[in-house]
């Protein structure tokens, strides 16, 4: 059989499948673009099952895009708070002023006019034009990516710029005319549910007989995995800093990792210089005021996608000195019972733990 005979034979093999077995999740049950875009924007790099309550919670929140685009940051950002990777959430606030702005409060509906919003990329620009408008648009996300190169042995780096474009251009030549929308949530459901990473649910697959890798017994070794560079590790120290009854947060700049979010004041630090000298340098950098040191509340370990920390909090006395915002985008005293209502990186959680036992 060859490839253009194969391609012909798994679109109906697979949409059979896909009628029987696709899984039940609440952004299939509607045909409201904005809410296909939320869910979208939150399945990036984060898993189905970690995804739904965020999503249920944040379009009670936020219904509609003039709601999201009348929202202050600060709010996305709470209820967004514990989903990871904060940029998806600021660019789907920026982008849906943009849409209120350019577009009349209508999600444009092409894919050159979706790469144009903040937070949009190709893979997301072909999944709502595909599922939310019925176009025939290819989608290529991390299992996409493992069926194809599964079902048609291609045994090349799948992250090089030349086989990434060699595997958009199958998608696309996979999608049965007019049904693009059930064809790539069925591609993207068997990448999640059988063709999975690590041993691969073969003997249930519905394109197990149409499967190069299958057939040669490759497909544990596809894709070709390229070796990752062990992660950096850096130690970071954070002042919980007391006036009376009140605890000194700063809020990062909106740019950046965690751009936007509260936390307590704090870095890297330097050669050969102390934790504790660390603290004291790094609250007077970024907000302009002296603190004394007076222990060690806890200590975090966190990963992030291409770094560890291990996070070092000290409860330190201010000394003296107004806060100002040097080395931030805002700060505020607030009592221990208000920290609920500030949105804070993951690690921070763990210090508010810390506090409050």
């Amino acid at each position: 059989m060859n490839r253009q005979e194969r391609i012909e034979a798994l679109k109906p093999a697979l949409l059979r499948w896909y009628r029987r077995q696709q899984r039940d999740l609440p952004w299939r049950g509607t045909r409201d673009p904005y809410a296909i875009w939320v869910s979208e924007i939150m399945l990036q790099q984060t898993q189905v099952a970690t995804v739904v309550p965020y999503y249920e919670r944040f379009l009670d929140a936020f219904p509609n895009v003039q709601a999201l685009a009348d929202a202050p940051l600060d709010s996305v950002l709470k209820v967004w708070e514990g989903l990871g990777y904060y940029g998806r959430a600021r660019n789907l606030h920026r982008a849906a002023r943009q849409v209120v702005t350019d577009f009349q409060g209508t999600l444009p509906r092409t894919v050159r006019e979706l790469l144009g919003l903040p937070g949009i990329g190709p893979y997301t620009a072909g999944a709502i034009a595909s599922i939310a408008f019925g176009l025939d648009e290819p989608v290529l996300d991390g299992n996409v990516t493992r069926v194809l190169c599964r079902l048609f042995r291609v045994r090349e780096n799948p992250k090089d710029t030349k086989v990434v474009r060699k595997l958009w251009s199958l998608a696309r030549r996979l999608i049965p005319a007019g049904r693009a929308s059930l064809f790539n949530q069925a591609l993207m459901d068997l990448g999640a549910t059988v063709c999975i990473p690590r041993e691969p649910r073969c003997l249930v697959c519905p394109l197990k007989a149409l499967c190069q890798a299958w057939a040669r017994n490759e497909q544990a070794d596809l894709p070709i995995k390229v070796k990752r560079a062990p992660l950096p590790h850096y130690d970071v120290a954070v002042g919980v800093v007391w006036k009376r009854n009140r605890i000194l947060i700063d809020q990062r700049k909106p740019e950046g990792l965690l751009g936007g979010l509260w936390e307590f004041p704090g870095g890297k630090p330097r050669a050969n210089e102390s934790l504790e000298r660390c603290v004291v340098r790094e609250v007077r950098e970024e907000l302009g005021v002296r603190v004394k040191v007076r222990r060690l509340l806890t200590t975090v370990k966190h990963a992030y996608t291409h770094f560890r920390i291990t996070l070092h909090a000290f409860e330190c006395d201010h000394v003296s000195g107004r806060p100002r915002p040097i080395g931030c985008a805002d700060f505020k005293w607030i009592r221990l019972d208000e920290l609920d209502q500030y949105a804070f990186p993951k690690a921070n959680h763990k210090v508010i733990a810390a506090l409050r036992r």
